[in-house]
């Protein structure tokens, strides 16, 4: 009779359920974060142009809302650009986006190689 009443008290402990929306509710008050992928598309957007010597340092801000990556010319300097990442916007205007130096958002999307893709493409200048 012990082993078939071990046996019912091991069965409970190891059927739990678990509500889904608690653990919805334990991501609240945690920090956007950027994942693996997406970190790694930015970091190689980076090495490209500091081998350019375009830009310098770099900051990452893991806030409440949004993840920014900021790009700098020089450490005491404002950022040049910021790439951003707001969830709550995914499913609108995309969760990704550029901003540059004045706050003027440069581009917007869903996906965010195709947002980098910004820095691809720059104007040059060209003598008449």
């Amino acid at each position: 009779m012990k082993k078939d009443s071990a046996d019912a008290t091991e069965k409970e402990a190891s059927a739990k359920l678990v509500p889904l929306h608690g653990i919805a509710q334990g991501r609240v008050g945690m920090p956007v974060a950027f994942e693996r992928r997406e970190l790694d598309l930015i970091l190689r957007l980076y090495g490209r142009m500091v081998a350019a010597n375009e830009w310098k340092d770099y900051a990452i801000d893991h806030l409440e809302d949004r993840a920014v990556f900021s790009v700098y010319r020089r450490a005491s300097e404002v950022p040049l650009f910021q790439i951003v990442k707001d969830p709550k916007l995914a499913r609108r205007q995309g969760a990704f986006s550029v901003v540059a130096a004045g706050g003027r958002i440069l581009r917007r999307g869903h996906e965010l190689a195709r947002v980098l893709n910004v820095f691809d493409s720059r104007l040059k200048l060209v003598k008449a």
